[in-house]
């Protein structure tokens, strides 16, 4: 039922997704809902684990209502008896899941609607397809041609796609809030010097900052043996990691063995990330597989140069030798030469860096609400035709 507006009824759109925990899908859909047409939409938010709710109360900050659907695991899939009640209860006119575990599931919760209560749906493939574990796979291909309108981040996403799937695929780059992460010049040189403080780096020192979930797909093996490369070297870089993740234990471990402690420090999850690029000298990313990573366009968003692999949708937005230096995934020793390079170098620094920011102007979240926006309409548009 569509919710009463100043210029008539609202449709009522319903995202749904597996966590709001601080993984880029997540800020994502943060920063859509916060850049949404309040006047012409009505949204709302679901979210299946229980444990990942970091981004609920900024969610809610914006006046959007969430859900909780209460899974304790993604093996624990009562969640989906909580999404048929919600979707019978709330008569949303559009549900549009992120991430293929949600997207397949809710489309089979969704077929058990009553036609005539039945939602349009729409899915946003963030990731590689190709790249997805198998079962995720399988059932996001059995349940796909369900979805009335099919959105990818990248060209490279679009790419990965299943050939059948390419043609009805629309590429939008989802961009993100940048006044989040551009730094007035009068602020800069202050937040640089207590995030320096803070983390204990000298003023010679170049830090390096990751900002990337702790999971074999972001390349934290190759960036440690970079790490390693770079301090045998004396280059003087310091590296520092934001996230947590599955292989936390083992990376700790392994930066240990390496003897690189006092060099790369995990900091664990922050809710201050545009904080630490203000202090920070240059973004890296070693990733073995991405979508198109929505931390490299806050690090741009914050003016910072950029080392990462030439993966999924990062050549998209960075040119080599322009914005930043890219490298291939799985080679530490050109990622620690790439490094070496930034960090002896503070005039290609300087370069890299205004070009960044010049870049990230291209990454207005505004632009890409209305865009998903403009796909709402068409699907609404088409069921008033029939």
């Amino acid at each position: 039922m569509p919710v009463s507006g100043d210029d008539g009824p609202r449709p009522r759109v319903l995202l749904l997704i597996k966590g709001l925990g601080l993984g880029g899908a997540e800020r994502l859909l943060v920063d859509v809902v916060g850049a949404r047409d309040r006047e012409r939409f009505h949204y709302e938010v679901a979210y299946v684990l229980s444990d990942q709710a970091a981004l609920v109360p900024a969610i809610e900050a914006s006046g959007v209502p969430v859900h909780g659907l209460g899974a304790s695991a993604s093996a624990d899939v009562r969640w989906t008896a909580a999404l048929r009640r919600l979707l019978v209860g709330g008569r949303y006119d559009i549900v549009h899941s992120h991430l293929p575990y949600t997207a397949a599931f809710g489309r089979l919760v969704a077929l058990t609607v009553p036609r005539s209560r039945r939602p349009a749906l729409v899915y946003t493939e963030h990731s590689l397809w190709n790249k997805a574990a198998v079962v995720t796979k399988a059932l996001n291909r059995s349940t796909v041609a369900v979805d009335s309108a099919l959105i990818v981040v990248s060209e490279a996403a679009r790419d990965a796609l299943p050939l059948a799937l390419r043609s009805r695929a629309r590429v939008v780059v989802h961009g993100v809030d940048r006044t989040r992460f551009t730094v007035p010049a009068d602020q800069r040189h202050r937040l640089r010097h207590e995030v320096r403080h803070e983390l204990g780096i000298a003023d010679d020192e170049v830090l390096a900052l990751t900002v990337a979930n702790l999971r074999s797909e972001k390349g934290y093996d190759v960036l440690l043996d970079a790490a390693r490369l770079c301090v045998a070297a004396g280059t003087p870089l310091r590296f520092v990691s934001v996230g947590r993740g599955p292989l936390e234990p083992e990376l700790a471990a392994s930066a240990r063995a390496g003897g690189l402690e006092g060099h790369f420090v995990f900091l664990g999850t922050r809710t201050d990330t545009a904080r630490l690029m203000a202090g920070a000298d240059v973004f890296v990313l070693p990733s073995h597989q991405e979508g198109l990573p929505v931390a490299l366009m806050e690090a741009m968003s914050a003016g910072l140069p950029v080392v990462a692999t030439i993966v999924g949708g990062v050549p998209d937005i960075v040119t080599d030798d322009v914005e930043g230096l890219l490298v291939p995934p799985g080679r530490p020793e050109l990622l620690a030469r790439a490094l070496q390079r930034v960090a002896d170098d503070a005039p290609l620094r300087a370069r890299l860096a205004a070009a960044s920011s010049t870049r990230s102007e291209g990454f207005d979240v505004r632009v890409a609400a209305r865009a998903i926006e403009s796909v709402y309409d068409e699907l609404l548009g088409a069921r008033k035709s029939r």
